[in-house]
């Protein structure tokens, strides 16, 4: 085992500024006495153990930039919870653009909106090769198809696992899978839940209701929000692989699954002043006893980008201790518990289980499909 975790990172937007944050903000802290960790060590590694070493992003407030001051600059607007950080002695590299940026972002203002830099991209695999990087996590923005296909395919030439937290079909692909297998390299994805946000709220409260022997009938979710993401989703042809992902996770839970005009899942609209705050409104309608009528709606607020980095921080270190064991291919447990849109689906709690087996048991075959 490697005393650290080499880390590099696609899209230094709000959920890496979260992610890098913590890093620093753990350190050194007894895991016993402070909040937000699922597993205060994976394998032997805490949170110190991950060393940012390479980062990429295409916002010329970023570009060129070191990574510490970075994940402050705009259009980033997640809470600061530690504004001190080290000199990770990485600068944030120009990662390709492809398809990551969306048009009608150009209509908004620059503090809301990317603005891309005038540089020519890198070589992705000469960089990561460069920087010894060992796992990528990939934040690119939703939509980026093309983009997040680039850099899955740069992974695949330079020798270093994914972590992929958008909902572009990566790990759940089965030609990438296939891929990433045969090149002996793990791959976490597709589409990071968050700690506790609205699918994990939705998909809870389907299942108790199959399991309390009622008939759900109807649902919505609706998501509100004022950060990038939120922005990049006004433009409907970008939403296509989020519905996608965000409704089989919900689906997945039911037993007899509802009908496509009987369920709604997916963000609704880009408010600028919540900034990185979530609001979700949840509705569920089911008959019960006698075929009575009831219903339940909820509204959740969330901090959008840390409680993303609280999962992130496990996928990255379950990716570097699969590399550790020499397993290869989607690590299906680790991917049913931290992504919407796994390869395989799993009940929360058989995620949950099969997990703990994969941490405590090396080599468990439980893990790698196939």
């Amino acid at each position: 085992m490697s005393e650290a975790v080499r880390l590099a990172i696609a899209g230094v937007g709000n959920c890496a500024s979260s992610l890098v944050q913590g890093l620093e903000y753990y350190r050194g802290r007894d895991p016993e006495t402070v909040a937000g960790l699922m597993h205060a060590e994976i394998g032997g590694y805490a949170l110190s153990d991950v060393v940012p070493v390479a980062a990429f992003d295409v916002d010329r407030r970023k570009v060129g930039q070191p990574l510490h001051e970075a994940v402050f600059a705009r259009p980033n607007c997640t809470t600061v919870f530690q504004r001190e950080l080290p000199d990770f002695g990485v600068r944030v590299q120009m990662g390709p653009v492809l398809d990551g940026v969306a048009e009608h972002m150009a209509r908004y203002p620059e503090d809301q909106a990317f603005r891309v830099a005038d540089a020519e991209p890198v070589d992705l695999v000469a960089a990561l090769q460069e920087a010894r990087a060992e796992v990528l996590v990939c934040y690119l923005p939703v939509g980026s198809e093309q983009a997040v296909r680039e850099y899955a395919r740069a992974c695949l030439e330079a020798g270093v696992a994914m972590v992929n937290c958008v909902p572009v079909f990566v790990a759940s692909h089965p030609e990438f899978a296939e891929e990433f297998r045969r090149r002996g390299l793990p791959i976490v994805g597709d589409d990071i839940k968050s700690q506790f946000g609205a699918t994990i709220l939705h998909r809870i409260v389907a299942r108790m209701l199959c399991d309390r022997g009622v008939r759900l009938e109807r649902t919505y979710q609706l998501n509100t929000g004022g950060n990038t993401d939120f922005m990049n989703m006004l433009e409907h042809s970008r939403l296509e692989s989020k519905r996608v992902s965000k409704t089989e996770s919900v689906q997945s839970q039911l037993d007899l699954p509802l009908d496509p005009g009987d369920i709604h899942i997916g963000p609704s609209d880009y408010v600028a002043w919540q900034n990185d705050n979530k609001v979700c409104f949840l509705r569920l309608e089911w008959k019960g006893f006698g075929d009575v009528p009831m219903n339940l709606e909820a509204r959740l607020s969330v901090e959008d980008s840390p409680n993303s980095a609280g999962v992130v921080v496990d996928a990255v270190r379950c990716a570097k201790l699969a590399l550790d064991r020499g397993l290869a291919g989607p690590l299906e447990a680790v991917s049913a518990y931290t992504m919407k849109h796994p390869p395989r689906q799993m009940r929360d709690s058989e995620a949950r289980e099969q997990l703990e087996q994969f941490l405590a048991a090396p080599g468990s075959p439980l893990q790698a499909a196939g």
